[in-house]
């Protein structure tokens, strides 16, 4: 008879209690004032997260700390700080030291599109797009992964796109950006194992957010045509899949990629 395997002290836990996946885990997140960023923020303050949200405009994070202070059982505290800003990164981290003096998961989310075929990209737009979704990324993650270190491991969740994976016409400077992320979580994942800091990436496809909206009907019907499940994602679906990436429940899983696709074809 095959012996039955043994459930981790974490598994049993859960199943046995009404504990929260991320319970009094100090998480920072960062472009949550809308889309994809904000679906993870209201996710991990309901499962029980001290939350610290990132964004660019001061007025946005207030309003999105109130709506989470209303179902989150911890404080909700903002961060206002341009990801492509090294010395701005720099002070946000401080900031989140002095408040929490620690830091569990961090969650890359902050980013720009701005697409433009070969012959028009500007310098200015490969220094934009570059600046948040890649030099931001590995900014956060610097000062994010010292604190974990401190307090014995931790998880990075970097969110890039379908178009890293697969690539699109006119979004050369935006996949290349974007790519670079899982290349970074990559190596960020050899390098900070023996830490116990876990580094993952998910590639979302055709997701429900205002930059998906903001598509003439012809291109966005054209994107939902190209998805094997025929609709468009859900922000909670990829919040759902950063969920598990941040919790116990992938204690032992890094330097993946996890597309958030439904099927999509490019």
């Amino acid at each position: 008879m095959q012996k039955l395997k043994k459930l981790s002290p974490d598994t049993i836990s859960h199943l046995m209690t009404d504990t929260m996946l991320l319970e009094d885990k100090i998480v920072l997140v960062t472009g949550a004032t809308k889309g994809i960023g904000l679906a993870i923020a209201r996710k991990f303050a309901q499962e029980g997260a001290r939350i610290f949200i990132n964004g660019r405009n001061q007025l946005e994070l207030n309003k999105i700390s109130v709506e989470l202070g209303k179902f989150s059982k911890q404080k909700v505290s903002t961060l206002l700080f341009d990801v492509s800003d090294p010395d701005q990164v720099k002070f946000g981290f401080q900031s989140l030291f002095k408040e929490a003096k620690g830091l569990d998961v961090l969650v890359n989310n902050a980013g720009i599109l701005d697409d433009a075929l070969i012959g028009m990209v500007t310098p200015e737009q490969i220094r934009n797009v570059y600046g948040s979704n890649t030099f931001g990324t590995i900014y956060c993650s610097q000062y994010a992964s010292r604190l974990m270190q401190r307090r014995g491991g931790g998880r990075i969740v970097n969110i890039s796109s379908i178009i890293a994976t697969h690539g699109n016409k006119g979004q050369v400077v935006y996949g290349g950006s974007k790519a670079a992320v899982l290349g970074m979580t990559k190596s960020l994942a050899k390098e900070l194992a023996p830490s116990n800091i876990c580094v993952n990436a998910i590639a979302p496809g055709f997701i429900d957010t205002d930059m998906a909206n903001s598509l003439d009907e012809v291109k966005f019907q054209e994107r939902v045509d190209s998805i094997k499940m025929n609709r468009i994602g859900r922000p909670e679906e990829v919040a759902d899949v950063a969920l598990f990436l941040s919790s116990n429940m992938s204690s032992y899983v890094t330097g993946q990629v996890i597309g958030v696709d439904g099927g999509m074809l490019i």
